[in-house]
């Protein structure tokens, strides 16, 4: 079962745990399972993030919780190509639909306009989200420590693995870091948000930083405004970066990005 870790997280799980029963419903585990291990067209999501320069990971998401509407014209394959041009190294793309107002397809839809790696940014709580990422198009995929329980954890790595996605385990306290070392997590995501008040605090990223061993791949999410921001969080040993709504809430998202790396440079 999940951890008690917060209303809102409390409730995107509970409504989540009724959508994955119907989905369940709708397409068996076996034809997932099926899609997941006839795939061959991956993309690198580990060598992106960890490539020369300034790394950033751009975010497509239509909506949050502690934001609202971020975008009321949300066009995957539009923003996609904006960001790709920009110089993402590569996408996440939200798919939680009640909170956040995505769409598997929106996955789908943005993979197929890019040729970078693209980041399924969800709520995985079973395996059967894993096989159903995989069959989506997905190169990589979050999993939140505070959602899991440490067993499941641990079997969704292990899955990730041998359907040969990247798994970003996300942590946000010291002792969910140690949790995901435990679990065998070699890409870290810090998100500098507190999921209890929702509140942002990017000490938590260079204070988390210290604990993490050389060898894993490193995100710093959430809370980054400025080019300066990024520049610290760099300079403290994060490969890349992962922001969204700073560039969902302009006008043209790829111009923002752009504007974003050339301040960074």
């Amino acid at each position: 079962m999940p951890k008690a870790v917060g209303t809102i997280l409390d409730e995107i799980i509970a409504a989540l745990r009724q959508r994955l029963d119907e989905a369940r419903r709708e397409t068996p585990l076996e034809a997932l399972q099926q899609a997941a291990e006839r795939r061959m067209d991956f993309r690198d999501f580990a060598a992106a993030i960890s490539g020369p320069g300034v790394r950033v990971i751009a975010e497509m998401k239509k909506a949050s919780p502690s934001a609202g509407l971020l975008r009321a014209k949300y066009c995957a394959e539009e923003i996609a190509g904006e960001y790709e041009a920009a110089g993402a190294c590569a996408l996440s793309v939200l798919t939680e639909s009640d909170y956040f107002l995505g769409l598997l397809d929106d996955l789908r839809k943005a993979r197929a306009a890019v040729r970078v790696p693209v980041l399924r940014k969800d709520f995985i709580l079973d395996a059967y989200q894993v096989y159903e990422s995989v069959a989506a198009g997905a190169d990589a995929l979050l999993l939140i420590v505070a959602a899991l329980a440490e067993r499941e954890l641990r079997t969704l790595i292990e899955l990730s693995r041998r359907l040969n996605v990247s798994a970003l385990v996300e942590v946000h306290t010291e002792e969910e870091l140690n949790q995901a070392l435990a679990a065998g997590a070699s890409m870290i995501g810090v998100n500098n948000r507190n999921l209890k008040t929702l509140e942002v605090d990017l000490e938590t990223s260079f204070r988390l930083r210290k604990k993490i061993p050389a060898e894993c791949l490193t995100v710093t999410e959430s809370g980054i405004r400025s080019s300066e921001d990024l520049k610290r969080l760099l300079g403290a040993g994060y490969h890349a970066a992962l922001i969204g709504e700073r560039f969902m809430k302009s006008v043209r998202p790829g111009e923002a990005l752009a504007e974003f790396l050339r301040d960074c440079r």
